[in-house]
């Protein structure tokens, strides 16, 4: 497994690699390099997306285009975005870049050239501290085979043109130039259960706490909204279950036969079943633990249990919500300091 400018093995790349791997890409291989288990694969750097863009923008401007766009003109974006996505989706990919990624794909799947894997976009701008970016791009689940593959990985860097991103771009003021797609390349993980932790709590901000969030199936249905998850929240150091909440989880999403992923009703006896043991509750709540960390904040992270029992990550992002509260100043200046000390204990006597 080589990486090069083109491809760039899990194994081969850290959080520092972000500008070039996107923050999904930078995540996994940083849980890679800290042991802590993830679906192998690589990803596609956004090297091949410039050459790609390039080739494009010799025929017809794209970036320029975009910054033109104010963000209040809805229907000039949507316009423009069909145009863009469009033209992305169906131009051919630089032979380079074509054959590096067919190689990729014959490594990655070794013996098993139609094996399942999830084609899921990295932009370069998501997952950071200063910026929501997540979840405006595409995911491919259960692909099978290289065609598919070339056809995801070209629909996952057209979805840098969706409406939403290219709204929330021009919202924000980012430069079109800093704009790159990565877009990560794995094993699909067959899940049994999978779905959300975060190592705060999202509803109060306890650091003390884990919350798990879980349903059957592929964790697309939890990530979604279309399945209500079971609900734990666990003690980080006493690993006490202070919170079960078992929904009624009428659906799943399944892998279909020819690929790609179909919602499937849940078997009745299932619905209203946990769908995690407390063992694994226990063992989720250890590697949240480790992830956190390793990272040194609070962390958001997708998870996922093949049918064997094993449990891997399939993503850890830095928590924003809480994080973002408590950079905000929780008090006025004052010119005196100790006033805040005196009001703080004025008011325990």
């Amino acid at each position: 497994m080589h990486s090069s400018e083109i491809i760039g093995w899990f194994a081969d790349i850290c959080l520092v690699d972000r500008p070039t791997v996107g923050g999904k890409g930078g995540s996994l291989g940083e849980l890679t390099r800290a042991s802590i288990p993830v679906p192998p694969g690589f990803v596609v750097r956004t090297a091949a997306f410039e050459r790609f863009l390039s080739a494009l923008e010799k025929e017809e401007p794209i970036r320029p285009k975009v910054e033109a766009l104010d963000a209040n003109e809805l229907e000039e974006i949507t316009t423009l975005s069909e145009h863009l996505r469009t033209r992305l989706e169906n131009a051919p990919l630089p032979d380079e870049v074509k054959s590096e990624l067919v190689a990729a794909h014959m490594e990655l799947c070794g013996a098993d050239l139609n094996g399942p894997l999830a084609v899921r976009s990295s932009a370069t701008t998501e997952d950071a501290e200063d910026a929501s970016f997540a979840g405006l791009q595409d995911t491919y689940l259960w692909t099978m085979g290289a065609e598919a593959t070339l056809k995801y990985v070209r629909s996952c860097w057209a979805s840098l043109y969706s409406v939403p991103s290219i709204a929330y771009r021009r919202k924000h003021g980012l430069p079109e130039s800093g704009v790159a797609m990565a877009v990560v390349i794995q094993r699909m993980v067959n899940a049994r259960t999978a779905g959300v932790m975060f190592t705060r709590s999202p509803l109060t901000g306890d650091r003390s706490v884990i919350t798990i969030e879980g349903a059957w199936g592929l964790g697309s249905a939890v990530v979604s909204g279309e399945v209500t998850p079971d609900r734990f929240v666990i003690g980080k150091i006493t690993g006490e279950i202070s919170v079960r909440e078992i929904s009624d989880k009428h659906i799943q999403h399944l892998p279909a036969s020819g690929g790609g992923v179909i919602d499937v009703e849940t078997p009745e006896h299932a619905r209203r079943v946990p769908c995690l043991s407390d063992g694994e509750i226990a063992a989720l709540k250890d590697i949240a633990r480790r992830v956190e960390r390793h990272y040194g904040r609070p962390q958001d992270i997708e998870w996922a249990i093949d049918h064997s029992g094993e449990i891997l990550l399939l993503q850890s992002r830095p928590e924003t919500v809480w994080s973002s509260k408590e950079r905000a100043p929780v008090a006025r200046p004052t010119e005196d300091p100790l006033q805040h000390v005196m009001k703080i204990f004025g008011g325990r006597r």
